[in-house]
């Protein structure tokens, strides 16, 4: 097993060394050992729900057909809930902040930048005809849908993978992108897939269907739950997990950041990902529907792609609608 402190040894190997200097540092016998501290909230979990299975009487990616074209910007029906959100000013969006290419905090922009932001700006931009008018709300995988329900955002724009359970509580928009679950671990190791962390550490954010796989998984791996991405990259980087688990576009971000560690393995998952909206705004997730089907067309999808995930390979068409009405 390679999880542990590295700093540890190598801080004991340094005072061993002095020791047989004969200087007056620590006698070569004395064992240091300096842990790391974990992230907070980071811990083993089991016995989760079990990640969606196939339902024949289901079908997650179908959502609502637009209604027709996009309203001029600035000019939305009367009384709906486009309506709400000009009058308001702004558009309130549930986003991620430690998502490198999806979501994140990019210092060069002084804001939030990559694929689901740039998504994000072109809703604004058929909402009000310019991009800068959205408010962000930085939210965890686990309350994407509290944030919903609640009326905190009027959007969430954050790697969210459309399921039949998450139908209860939110709506979707068509599929925007289409992820699969894959595997981050360090280049030195020798790990090749999944199936060989059997009995590991493997990390995933909290409220993901990621970790939902992770535990359920026949290699018998130990769940590590945290609050986000960001974190099981760090506890990736100090030896404390074995591997990270999760959608591969969000691990693509992370491989970018640090070039000691690389994606390994096949899918094993589809993972969907749709704009979610509170379950009594349908007619926003048809306007939303009907952005999509523009981008679809003009160029834009594959522009954005073009600009954020071609680590994951050249742009592939993109996900076509799929309609339950």
């Amino acid at each position: 097993m390679r999880s542990g402190s590295r700093l540890a040894a190598l801080l004991t190997a340094v005072l061993v060394l002095a020791g047989c200097a004969g200087g007056p540092g620590v006698p070569a016998d004395v064992d240091v050992d300096v842990e790391r501290p974990t992230p907070v909230g980071a811990e083993v979990t089991s016995g989760l729900e079990p990640p969606p299975a196939d339902n024949p009487s289901c079908d997650p990616t179908a959502s609502l057909r637009p209604s027709g074209g996009l309203p001029t910007p600035g000019q939305m029906p009367a009384g709906s809930t486009m309506e709400e959100i000009v009058d308001r000013g702004f558009l309130i969006a549930g986003v991620d902040q430690t998502t490198y290419l999806m979501g994140y905090r990019d210092p060069t922009a002084e804001g939030l930048s990559g694929f689901d932001i740039d998504l994000v700006n072109e809703l604004a931009e058929a909402l009000f005809g310019e991009p800068g008018k959205v408010r962000y709300v930085t939210v965890t995988s686990e309350q994407r849908e509290q944030v919903l329900a609640d009326g905190t955002v009027d959007v969430v724009v954050r790697t969210m993978t459309v399921t039949c359970d998450r139908w209860e509580n939110v709506s979707f928009s068509t599929v925007y992108f289409e992820a699969g679950q894959r595997l981050l671990v360090h280049r030195d190791s020798e790990y090749e897939d999944v199936a060989d962390l059997a009995g590991e550490r493997v990390c995933s954010a909290r409220g993901s269907t990621s970790l939902r796989r992770i535990d359920a998984h026949d290699a018998g791996l130990v769940a590590v739950a945290v609050a986000d991405w960001a974190d099981c990259l760090v506890m990736l980087q100090q030896g404390q997990v074995e591997g990270f688990s999760t959608d591969d576009t969000i691990l693509a971000g992370m491989a970018r950041q640090d070039p000691q560690l690389h994606v390994v393995g096949d899918r094993f998952s589809s993972e969907p990902y749709g704009m979610a909206f509170n379950k009594d705004d349908e007619d926003f997730v048809r306007f939303a529907n009907a952005l999509l089907a523009r981008m679809r067309q003009d160029g834009t999808w594959e522009r954005m792609y073009n600009t954020w995930l071609t680590d994951l390979g050249p742009a592939p068409a993109p996900p076509a609608a799929n309609y339950q009405d």
